[in-house]
């Protein structure tokens, strides 16, 4: 049986102009944005719109925006009647694929991302790189070298020739000059204010914990597979301790993919801003079939396709 999967885009993947076409062309859409707006108390939706790239680089903005764009793509979708079987998000994307899969409302959905915004930008220090094409022996004496300078361990695991490093500043310049110098083609400094997913964030999960108290969680609707685990999650008591841990645990996004290939999916929908889901699925499961939505134009294509599939099977 074939099965799909609702996809979506974590920190990194903003632009300015993000989501404008979807809210005046869709009044779903529009509804999100303005819903958005009140919740937060401020103009998200011009931050999306009109922001500059210095604006949607800071956390606080990021993440709301994000969250904000790829819920109102998916309400466009979900107009042309497609839906999925599974459902995942890359870090702060985790929180689009729960709302997928009904166990927050939308109101909870964005005062939930704006407090974990604001809890992990308050951490500052620290610093994460990219490693790409490391072996495995490659990265771990990387780290091992690292480890004699401070922190450093691993925040995601994007694709198979790639992960992302986090910790302490020092031991993250020593983990990858050293891999660089035994063989590792390329490691990528990443612009960021603080070491996410590491032991650092381990506060700002303790207090996300204590919020999450007066936030209604419900039971999902379709199996979320869990950055922390990779594991399909459907009630609502796991997703309570599950969120506080994603804040300083490792993204386990190859995991989540192959997961959810197992369990028969063979067509995945990357919902938000930018393509970078989709260029990290054909590294991970390059027999499987991917669809990006970010603009009206790529949202016709993709109902097209879809619908000329459908007809096909009938």
């Amino acid at each position: 049986m074939k099965r799909t999967a609702f996809l979506f885009p974590g920190q990194g993947s903003q632009f300015s102009g993000m989501g404008k076409d979807f809210y005046n062309n869709y009044e779903v859409s529009k509804r999100v944005f303005d819903t958005a707006d009140l919740v937060l108390g401020r103009k998200i939706s011009s931050i999306c719109f009109e922001g500059s790239e210095e604006e949607l680089k800071q956390t606080t903005n990021t993440q709301p925006a994000i969250v904000t764009t790829s819920i109102a793509i998916l309400e466009a979708l979900k107009v042309h009647g497609i839906r999925a079987d599974y459902t995942a998000g890359h870090s702060l994307g985790e929180y689009c694929a729960m709302y997928t899969a009904g166990v927050m409302s939308l109101e909870d959905t964005i005062r939930a991302i704006q407090k974990r915004a604001e809890l992990m930008g308050s951490v500052q220090g620290g610093a994460m790189a990219a490693v790409l094409n490391a072996s495995e022996e490659q990265l771990q004496t990387g780290l091992e070298e690292g480890r004699k300078s401070g922190y450093v361990d691993i925040a995601n695991y994007n694709s198979p020739v790639q992960v992302v490093i986090t910790g302490d500043e020092n031991a993250v310049k020593k983990a990858g000059e050293y891999m660089l110098a035994n063989g590792v083609k390329r490691v990528v400094p990443l612009p960021v204010s603080g070491a996410f997913h590491s032991k650092y964030m381990e506060e700002a999960g303790s207090k996300f914990d204590k919020f999450l108290d007066d936030l209604n969680i419900n039971d999902a609707k379709i199996p979320v597979i869990t950055n922390v685990d990779a594991e399909s999650t459907v009630s609502a008591n796991d997703f309570r301790i599950k969120m506080p841990k994603q804040i300083y645990s490792s993204v386990h996004w190859t995991q989540t993919i192959q997961k959810m290939v197992e369990e028969g999916v063979d067509t995945f929908i990357e919902i938000g801003p930018g393509k970078v889901l989709a260029g990290l699925n054909k590294k991970i499961a390059p027999g499987t079939v991917v669809y990006s939505i970010s603009d009206i134009e790529t949202l016709k294509n993709t109902i097209d396709v879809l619908e000329a599939n459908l007809t096909e099977i009938k």
